[in-house]
């Protein structure tokens, strides 16, 4: 009888992770049922040979897995507000994130807002900030957006309003930035 066990996995947040994640589970030998971001869930539970391995290939790829309910919920707050970022949910539909985290983890806002302060040192507000930023230092980067698109597209009220919180950030304008983007000042995901 196949018994089936998900495995919670840290900073898998982006789709180019879940290609690794997949690819090293498979040269393990270690049979997929799903594949999400943050999760992978195995056909068969893994041994604990198996979970060592896992482990070890995890932390060469920068990942890590997690085994405690407070981490995972943390995670999920973090892969829920990255891909909201990502893929512009947040200013397209004029969503209220507190609202938001609290139905997708169905527990209080309070309660996440406490307990991701907690363990991250920093809160959600602050943590969306210095998402936003990276993105839009990858939008700049780019180079395909104006600076004002870019200020449309990530929700801010206009123009001036990402300036100042960039500058805030960065030291500099994304004016600035723009002209120095020769050189990456960019911050991988997970270090964020």
């Amino acid at each position: 009888m196949e018994t089936t066990k998900t495995l919670h996995i840290k900073n898998m947040v982006c789709p180019r992770c879940i290609k690794v994640v997949s690819d090293e589970f498979h040269t393990l030998g270690l049979n997929i049922h799903t594949i999400e971001l943050g999760k992978v869930e195995l056909h068969n539970a893994p041994t604990s040979m198996d979970l060592t391995k896992i482990k070890e290939v995890l932390e060469e790829n920068g990942f890590e897995l997690l085994d405690d309910k407070k981490s995972r919920i943390i995670e999920k707050i973090k892969i829920l507000i990255i891909e909201g970022i990502r893929n512009g949910k947040f200013s397209e539909m004029n969503i209220n994130l507190s609202q938001y985290l609290s139905d997708q983890v169905k527990m209080e806002y309070t309660h996440l807002s406490t307990l991701f302060s907690s363990v991250e040192g920093k809160s959600i507000e602050r943590f969306v900030i210095l998402q936003k930023i990276e993105r839009i230092k990858e939008l700049i980067t780019y180079d395909e957006l104006s600076i004002k698109e870019i200020s449309h597209a990530m929700g801010y009220s206009s123009l001036q309003a990402l300036s100042s919180q960039f500058k805030k950030e960065t030291g500099m304008t994304p004016t600035a930035f723009k002209k120095i983007t020769g050189r990456s000042d960019r911050k991988p995901i997970s270090e964020v």
